[in-house]
């Protein structure tokens, strides 16, 4: 009797099969982190309908992650309170996991209808434009409003005060918060010292359901919308291209060649301006201010361009 022999496996469909899954999977968690879908909903279609292979196979971290204002920590101690292990996929879950994780997300849900919901802003823009003096203003201005503070390898300066100007931390410590995801965006600055926005503190002041204003730089604005894409990215510009070169020489911190330096790479960082999306000049500072802080009480969907 000639052994029977496994058809060949067609590893090319596979691969696509398997792509085609991760993205299906990407446009779940990207509907919940934009509020076009609930979490609820995602459970409820992965548990009643078996056509659903996207959302009952999502991680429930992922699910978790998903949500506007719930970070890896977060969602970390959300399931072992619930008792769900960290492999645990939609589709495996128990049913009394299953109503654990649906009573907590619903009354969640519940809680936060009818409120104006809290608002992750980033303030980026071209160097010399004035993203510190506004931000200070509205940090002297407009209490309610929850300022960002970065954590930095450097030491302390005279006058500096640990988690009001930065959160000082050594090289381990910078290594294990970018390693456990615990950044939401970081870089080294001037080949020397790493800067970096710790996730935590964003995450519990959302949850708070206070509304978050981050101050940072071009490349780390699109690490944050990476890892949250509800964050609303707001470019500040000058009033005119004159008025940007003649501030970043009048404030007098760099010599002629850094100036040319800072020059040409502001004109790089202005082109990156469409990714953003609003756009606040800032011609008075007081005004531009309180455009930005505006812009975190408008509704999910409403669009506006200040300037």
């Amino acid at each position: 009797m000639t052994p029977s022999v496994p058809p060949p496996v067609d590893r090319v469909a596979a691969s696509r099969a398997a792509v085609a899954a991760r993205r299906a999977r990407a446009a779940v968690k990207h509907s919940v982190a934009t509020r076009e879908r609930s979490a609820v909903d995602v459970l409820d279609t992965a548990w009643g309908d078996p056509a659903a292979e996207a959302e009952a196979t999502l991680r429930v971290r992922e699910l978790l992650t998903s949500v506007p204002t719930l970070g890896p920590t977060r969602a970390a101690k959300i399931m072992s309170e619930l008792q769900i292990a960290e492999s645990k996929r939609v589709g495996g879950l128990g049913a009394r996991q299953r109503h654990r994780l649906r009573d907590w997300l619903s009354t969640r849900e519940a809680r936060g209808a009818g409120q104006a919901p809290a608002r992750l802003v980033v303030l980026a823009g071209p160097t010399a434009v004035g993203k510190g003096t506004v931000s200070t203003f509205i940090r002297e201005n407009y209490p309610d409003v929850h300022l960002s503070v970065s954590a930095t390898t450097r030491a302390s300066r005279p006058g500096e005060v640990e988690s009001v100007n930065y959160y000082f931390v050594d090289d381990a410590g910078f290594d294990a918060l970018v390693e456990h995801g615990d950044m939401l965006e970081w870089a080294k600055v001037h080949n020397a010292f790493r800067y970096g926005t710790p996730r935590r503190p964003v995450d519990e002041a959302l949850e708070r359901g206070n509304s978050v204003l981050l101050e940072i730089d071009i490349q780390g604005a699109r690490q944050v919308k990476a890892a949250m894409p509800e964050a609303i990215l707001v470019f500040l510009l000058p009033p005119t291209w004159d008025e940007l070169v003649r501030r970043l020489i009048g404030r007098g911190t760099e010599g002629p060649a850094e100036q040319q330096r800072r020059l040409a790479t502001a004109r790089v960082e202005l082109a990156a301006q469409d990714e953003f999306d609003f756009r606040v000049v800032n011609g008075d500072v007081s005004q531009a201010a309180g455009e930005v802080v505006d812009l975190m009480r408008l509704r999910p969907r409403e669009s506006h361009d200040f300037g």
